[in-house]
């Protein structure tokens, strides 16, 4: 992963690299290796993760169909 720095801006330059690893999922991943996971939970935490994706999927496949309600906005006061 490369990211320039323009005019020694390095504040810019660490904002571009971390928003980067960010959607690389390179957070999530170093969080993930902290500590040992046994295989058997590990499927069980994936299998998890697939059934949320396509949960959402399902969901906003039918939102843009229009026979499911939109997301519920909150107003920018509470």
């Amino acid at each position: 992963m490369q990211v320039l720095v323009r005019d020694n801006n390095v504040e810019q330059a660490m904002r571009a690299l971390k928003k980067k690893m960010q959607r690389e999922g390179l957070f999530r991943e170093m969080k993930e290796r902290r500590a040992y996971e046994k295989p058997s939970q590990r499927r069980i935490r994936e299998k998890a993760e697939a059934v949320s994706r396509h949960r959402k999927a399902t969901r906003k496949k039918l939102q843009r169909e229009g026979l499911l309600a939109g997301a519920k906005r909150r107003s920018p006061g509470r």
